[in-house]
């Protein structure tokens, strides 16, 4: 009997960061045999995101395991109905129910510390006379909101080259919650300081998923890689039991 193919990883980064979020987690999967692929995400709408993500993931031969940090989370709740995303693992991630926003799961628990340190400016919107709103953490409190535990000289870094989310991602509610029909898996990082865990908890709790907690900053997959990796194994290996 030929055992099942592995699963490619899909990476999906969040606000305030890019792929190279995942630098410490991509090679200990490579060296793990498996495929990844992590894409660039717009930061624009999670609905278009969500739908540029899904895009990706049809396009992969073979099963998925879709990881999501962050915003990323919310982004994987909707791209996650690809019929071959067999797996979905949260980092520090929001974990959206169908017809809620982040703005809505937000609200239901006390601020971060992240709400006094972002910076909204302008940007043009193609075909409209009206800006867009992007939002961004201010630099020099970027380090310790997001970052604490990471390199103070990568974090500043990380500062300065933000991909910010737009006002729209924070308002659109999800038309799907993959976690409802897909085996999922949640990372709490009990220090963040960008999302309040409790959201976290509670949006992994909702959902049933094997939860982890880990002493981390926001940015787990630089400050924890090998848990980090750990859990996407774990899902992996339940793929193939």
């Amino acid at each position: 009997m030929s055992r099942p193919p592995e699963p490619t990883v899909v990476l999906v980064h969040g606000a305030f960061a890019d792929a190279s979020s995942y630098a410490q987690v991509v090679p200990r999967l490579i060296a793990r045999g498996l495929d990844v692929v992590a894409p660039a995400v717009p930061n624009r709408s999670l609905i278009g995101d969500a739908a540029y993500v899904a895009s990706i993931v049809r396009q992969i031969p073979g099963p998925v395991v879709l990881v999501g940090h962050s915003y990323g989370g919310a982004v994987i709740t909707v791209a996650g109905t690809e019929e071959n995303v067999k797996a979905l693992v949260y980092l520090a991630g929001y974990a959206l129910e169908e017809g809620e926003s982040l703005g809505e799961l937000q609200g239901r628990f006390p601020d971060s510390d992240l709400a006094a340190a972002l910076v909204r400016t302008p940007f043009p919107v193609e075909g409209s006379t009206e800006n867009g709103t992007d939002v961004s953490v201010r630099p020099d409190k970027f380090p310790a909101v997001f970052a604490a535990d990471v390199d103070v000289r990568l974090a500043e870094v990380l500062a300065v080259s933000q991909r910010p989310l737009a006002a729209q991602a924070f308002a659109d509610a999800a038309p799907a919650a993959a976690w409802r029909t897909t085996p999922s898996w949640g990372l709490v990082a009990s220090s963040d300081r960008t999302i309040n865990p409790d959201v976290e908890r509670y949006g992994y709790q909702r959902a049933g998923m094997t939860t982890v907690e880990v002493d981390s900053s926001h940015l787990v997959m630089l400050s924890h890689p090998q848990r980090v990796v750990d859990l996407i194994e774990e899902a992996v290996r339940a793929l193939s039991a």
